[in-house]
């Protein structure tokens, strides 16, 4: 899973996450259309593990063979950057747990849990090439 530009890819999941949630119609503080709720929480979910690939795989972390559970991220992450273990926790709540399955449609929680997302996928700046020289595709 090698790249020479891991932050970019993570980051065009939140980037393709907030243009679907563009798309929602919006009645206050809250979203109204499940859907597109839904696929942007997804998505932004699987760009933050997407980028916890990267770094794992950066930083050395013995490869698990299948398909990962939150709970292989959790162990891992505890123990390599406590930081970033809280915002995995908080992203896992509010874009997988709630968001994923249309049970959250509250603007500043879903952007919340985006933006932990992010903070995850910062980590992996240092990391990638040419981080400011690359057009990014922010809405």
């Amino acid at each position: 899973m090698k790249t020479d530009y891991p932050y970019h890819e993570a980051m065009r999941y939140i980037d393709d996450a907030r243009k679907l949630l563009k798309l929602v119609d919006k009645d206050g503080k809250f979203y109204v259309d499940d859907d597109y709720i839904k696929k942007a929480c997804k998505t932004a979910y699987n760009g933050m593990l997407k980028a916890l690939d990267f770094l794992f795989d950066i930083k050395g972390v013995p490869k698990k063979r299948g398909r990962k559970s939150y709970f292989y991220y959790e162990d891992v992450l505890s123990e390599l950057n406590p930081v970033l273990y809280k915002n995995l926790h908080s992203a896992y709540l509010v874009l997988y747990l709630d968001g994923s399955t249309g049970n959250l449609n509250s603007i500043r929680a879903i952007n919340a849990g985006i933006e932990c997302a992010v903070e995850i996928i910062k980590a992996l700046k240092p990391y990638s090439k040419n981080v400011n020289k690359i057009k990014r595709w922010v809405i």
